[in-house]
Formats: structure tokens, sequence, C-alpha cells
């Protein structure tokens, strides 16, 4: 994954509230590694670390929103700009990250990820 130009991005706290509220519901992906998953996550992201997610892009629904979140927004913003460049249309990096999701008081879930969290196909 490359490049890192002008990305979608949205703010955590309307992130979290669209991940309740919309019908369906937006898909969170975390794209940070598992060791820092563990630390912290929103209870609705799914495990995709950056490291293997050139092996498991094709996974991702092009007909639904994707918010893509990592820890203050960086790789993810690099994922949000690869998938906006190759067909999908709706992806969003959550500014700042879980950094700034934690930082909004939102709910953290923490320890190890659940087999639902490390699902094979969101």
């Amino acid at each position: 994954m490359s490049g890192r130009g002008a990305v979608q991005s949205i703010d955590a706290r309307t992130a979290a509230a669209r991940l309740v509220a919309d019908d369906p519901a937006p898909l969170l992906i975390d794209v940070r590694e598992t060791i820092e998953f563990a630390g912290g996550r929103a209870a609705e992201a799914v495990l995709m670390p950056l490291s293997g997610l050139a092996a498991r892009v094709d996974e991702l629904p092009k007909d639904r929103q994707l918010f893509i979140v990592c820890q203050v927004g960086q790789r993810s913003a690099t994922v949000v700009d690869y998938l906006l460049k190759n067909g999908w249309v709706d992806v969003s990096n959550i500014d700042g990250g879980m950094d700034a999701w934690e930082r909004a008081g939102l709910p953290v879930k923490r320890g190890a990820p659940t087999a639902e969290e490390l699902g094979r196909r969101p």
C-alpha cells in the first residue's frame, strides 16, 4: 500500500455515532498490529493488520461504507488512499485514529482479540 494524498476523513465521535445508527452500519477496519489492537480498540472493529492487508484486501466489500482506523491516522490514511484509487468509493479515515477515539471518551475494548474480531470475512 502506498500513497497518501487528500483522503476522506471522519472525526471519531461522528464515526462512533454512525457505527450504531446507520443501516447498514459502516464496517470499521483497524489496520494496526495485533498487539496494538489488544491495547485498546473500538468494540465494532475488525482487525486487518496493515502488514497482511494486501493478501486480504479483496475481502473488503465495495458496496458498503468502510471506516479505517489505526493509532493516529497515518497508516489508515494510506489505506484509505489505496482503496479509493483501487475501486472502493465510500471509504473514510478516522481522523486522529484510536488516540482521538480515546480522547473523545468513546468506549474502548481491551484484551486479546476475539475470533469475531479476527474474522476472515468482514
